[in-house]
């Protein structure tokens, strides 16, 4: 399945959305893993006008609190393009999410654990939910890896300080684009939660 076409400028995004929410997981996966950077910065200024997203994006209500749940990544980097975000609801209905990053340069750069929530604060790019890597969860599913803080290793160069502005491509895609202080990066990624 092809969706480049269906991307801006000329793009059609209410079509790209019914053809992925139309497709099954094996499908949709391809497809958003198969966009270059390009595509993917492209993506993320098409989204600006979708629905909002929710918390239950990335976590449907229906999984209990420390349930993972993974979300197949593709980001526009030259190399280790792939990875999965793994997010988990917080116990007790505190309202945000908790996850990490799982790469394969995971034991290099460390797991980058953040907490994830719909912003209160102003940012420079729209979207209404922020993964952040300034804050770390206070515990995780146990079969998740130790928490370290992101200015460990070399997470201090990936995440620490980095916040991830998040936008609504389809019930299951969601668009991010990374920031450093308010200052956008030349860093997108798409995200794709596994049925």
């Amino acid at each position: 399945m092809q969706i480049s076409p269906l991307i801006a400028p000329q793009g059609d995004p209410e079509e790209l959305t019914r053809v992925l929410d139309a497709a099954d997981d094996a499908s949709r996966v391809q497809a958003v893993t198969d966009l270059g950077s390009k595509e993917l910065a492209a993506l993320f200024e098409a989204a600006v006008h979708n629905a909002p997203l929710t918390l239950e994006h990335f976590v449907p209500a229906s999984v209990p609190p420390l349930t993972e749940v993974i979300h197949e990544g593709k980001n526009g980097l030259a190399m280790f393009t792939r990875f999965q975000k793994r997010f988990c609801r917080a116990p007790e209905g505190a309202p945000e999410l908790w996850g990490y990053n799982e790469q394969t340069m995971r034991a290099f750069t460390g797991p980058g654990y953040f907490v994830a929530y719909v912003p209160t604060e102003a940012l420079a790019l729209a979207g209404s939910v922020v993964i952040d890597y300034r804050r770390v969860p206070p515990s995780h599913p146990d079969a998740w890896p130790n928490i370290l803080p992101n200015s460990a290793r070399l997470s201090r160069f990936i995440y620490n300080g980095t916040v991830d502005v998040m936008r609504r491509v389809s019930a299951h895609v969601s668009i991010g684009r990374a920031m450093r202080g308010n200052s956008p990066m030349d860093a997108w990624f798409a995200l794709v939660r596994r049925s």
